[in-house]
């Protein structure tokens, strides 16, 4: 067998010799399943043994995991996958960009796995509600849009989250120094209120995790998200919280604002919130201030003084308060803005870190602790609230 298109079909040709088999019997084990499919196998006497072993894998997948994509998600090597449509798939593959040689057979196909994603989380996507964020069994990250929005057809991008990343991988990446993720560790501990900031897919998420493994142990912490993501393990006392979209009558959703004020009454030591994007930015705000120190959170931003001025905006979504008042009380919440962002060279690294300290000019003022200098992440200053830190520590 000499290309992939005779894979293809004979691949469509197994599936429906399985599917007539099987009609009878609608409960049958992995091992049955992988049985069926050598004997029908062992009438292809033409093919060699690499393609016998691929359509014995490709055939499995597209009734027990997920179809073609199975082979991109096991690469370890592989972190995101874009589906533009049935027959256009790109992949991220080691920090580079390249279109992939597989596509779906159809674009029933490409539907029909769609469907199986979303319904394993309990949510809906269809024509009336076409976009929605899901998740895969090992944390990926899925994000769908469906026609008339999308107009090449069904598109999807996974996101990978294949193995938690810690501060010291990071080091590694060379993403930060050390002399600054031994200060972030001290941060975390100390309990100060630190907001992550960057552009898409400069690696929030990822630091955000990295930083909550410092945690300590003892402490109860409470976990908001679109979409769970965070994989915190050190901490015993964890409930993760996760919204829900509305129903097809428009009834039973639950919003980021709706849990960050669940949360409030569940005792917790910090609130973690995976991602402020509009107005629950005002209640997680009220949690830093009304006694949940060492709280953390992410955003989109250029920049670590951008975040501030988005942060204001994202509030007045919310409620009709004075910009001074706004001002105030973005400056009481937040302590540190470590923001992240992607360099020439296509690494992620954090770019700057940043004090909150006062207001001046109708602005809020930063102190640089941190800033990225074109080749290391380099000290600028000293922490202004060093004696708290201490005291808290």
């Amino acid at each position: 067998m000499n290309t992939i298109m005779d894979q293809t079909e004979l691949k469509k040709e197994l599936k429906q010799q399985l599917l007539a088999g099987l009609e009878e019997q609608r409960s049958f084990s992995d091992a049955e399943l992988y049985d069926r499919i050598d004997e029908l196998l062992f009438a292809h006497p033409e093919l060699c043994l690499r393609d016998k072993l691929y359509l014995r894998d490709a055939v499995f997948n597209s009734f027990r995991r997920l179809d073609v994509l199975s082979e991109v998600l096991d690469n370890a090597d592989v972190t995101e996958i874009m589906i533009n449509s049935e027959q256009e798939i790109f992949i991220e593959r080691s920090g580079h960009m390249q279109r992939w040689d597989r596509s779906f057979e159809s674009r029933a196909q490409l539907e029909e796995l769609i469907q199986s994603i979303v319904s394993r989380i309990n949510r809906v996507v269809n024509t009336s509600t076409p976009i929605v964020d899901a998740r895969l069994e090992d944390g990926s990250r899925v994000h769908v849009v469906l026609p008339p929005i999308a107009l090449k057809g069904p598109t999807v991008t996974i996101r990978k989250f294949p193995e938690p990343i810690t501060l010291e991988k990071l080091i590694l990446y060379d993403s930060l120094t050390q002399e600054a993720a031994d200060f972030l560790i001290s941060l975390v501990r100390a309990r100060y209120n630190i907001f992550i900031s960057g552009g898409t897919n400069s690696g929030k998420t990822t630091f955000l995790n990295a930083l909550s493994q410092y945690i300590p142990s003892d402490e109860r912490v409470i976990t908001i998200e679109d979409s769970a993501e965070l994989q915190i393990r050190n901490v015993p006392n964890l409930v993760s919280l996760e919204t829900r979209n509305a129903n097809a009558e428009g009834e039973g959703e639950i919003s980021m604002q709706n849990l960050i004020k669940a949360s409030l009454r569940m005792s917790p030591d910090r609130i973690i919130v995976g991602e402020v994007r509009g107005k629950e930015s005002l209640d997680m705000l009220n949690a830093m201030n009304t006694g949940h120190d060492g709280s953390l959170s992410t955003g989109h931003a250029n920049s670590a003084q951008d975040m501030l001025r988005r942060l204001q905006t994202m509030v007045l979504q919310g409620a009709e308060l004075p910009l001074p008042a706004i001002r105030s009380m973005i400056e009481s919440a937040l302590d540190i803005i470590v923001h992240l962002g992607r360099t020439r060279d296509h690494k992620r690294r954090v770019l700057e870190i940043s004090e909150v300290i006062g207001i001046e000019h109708d602005e809020i003022k930063l102190n640089p602790l941190y800033k990225f200098d074109g080749q290391k992440l380099e000290k600028l200053a000293d922490l202004t609230s060093r004696q708290k830190l201490l005291d808290r520590l």
